[in-house]
């Protein structure tokens, strides 16, 4: 005979419980720091013009002698000058409406479908700005500031080199964290380990006094990678994300939401877009240490 039970088991109890939840978890997101990192110029019409004075011999005189005919200086500019046109990450998502309406408690539907989406355009949008083919950086190097590692892998000598080619203010290092933890491993062997400093909260290694930005954007083959050193801001003319303000449901500088209607499945659409472009105002503003290995280790004593 089986034994009667007297006490409530956990089962049944859990009938009668809240359970806490979490609003919906997506495992690909990155912090993005490289567009948090660059400074983001507003257009106008989706157009962004890079007007460029060519580098002829400027004619100077000093300290010339009286009564001495004073030489003409002249500078021109670029008949055809690089112009950016905008461009766009775009989706659409649907959300049944009685889905929408029945379980909207604790959390909405459509603003965790439209989060989702919105996040994951936005890793999008980073992967753009180094790997498109019309305006990413990996794709809008000037050859004079390519450098290779004398070894292969990434040495404090190597990120020297690189600052010395990009010596004009320059603002921070991007590199895959494969890319960043072999460094560390080639400062750890060399006795002279990369300090830290804290931005947006996380602590990032250094070198030099520029900070080593991590991004999973920058690819790898055969275990290489590339590391990016840049300078920033219009005003340093060096490297600018480009967005345009003021768009028809704008949520977010550049990204606009819009409701496009329901249709007859009673599934209402939404439509996201997200612009952006990225511009290298001068050629010495971006520089890259090319094809560093990854898969170096060493053995300590």
């Amino acid at each position: 005979m089986a034994a009667q039970n007297h006490t409530l088991g956990e089962r049944a109890a859990r009938q009668l419980s809240n359970t806490t939840k979490t609003p919906p978890q997506w495992r690909g997101a990155t912090p993005r720091w490289l567009t948090q990192m660059l400074p983001w110029t507003p257009v106008e019409a989706g157009v962004y013009r890079v007007n460029q004075a060519l580098d002829d011999k400027f004619a100077v005189k000093c300290s010339p002698e009286p009564g001495e005919e004073l030489p003409i200086g002249f500078s021109d500019y670029e008949a055809q000058p690089r112009e950016y046109v905008l461009t766009s990450v775009t989706t659409t998502i649907e959300v049944d409406t009685r889905i929408s309406d029945l379980f909207r408690s604790p959390m909405d539907q459509v603003k965790e479908q439209l989060t989702l989406a919105v996040d994951k355009m936005k890793e999008r949008q980073e992967n753009e700005v180094l790997n498109n083919r019309t305006y990413g950086l990996l794709n809008n190097i000037d050859p004079d500031m390519r450098i290779k590692p004398r070894k292969g892998t990434p040495t404090p000598d190597d990120m020297d080199e690189l600052i010395s080619t990009v010596w004009k203010e320059p603002a921070f290092f991007l590199a895959h964290p494969k890319a960043i933890a072999a460094f560390g491993r080639e400062c750890t062997r060399r006795g002279v380990p990369p300090p830290t400093v804290t931005l947006f909260g996380s602590p990032f290694l250094t070198w030099r006094g520029l900070p080593l930005v991590p991004s999973d954007k920058l690819p790898i083959k055969d275990k290489k990678t590339d590391i990016l050193l840049m300078r920033t801001g219009e005003r340093k003319r060096g490297v600018v994300g480009l967005f345009q303000p003021g768009l028809p449901g704008e949520v977010s500088p550049s990204l606009s939401i819009r409701l496009m209607g329901i249709n007859q499945r009673g599934a209402a659409s939404y439509l996201l877009s997200l612009y952006c472009s990225v511009a290298v105002l001068t050629h010495d503003a971006l520089g890259v240490l090319e094809g560093v290995t990854l898969d170096h280790y060493h053995e300590y004593p």
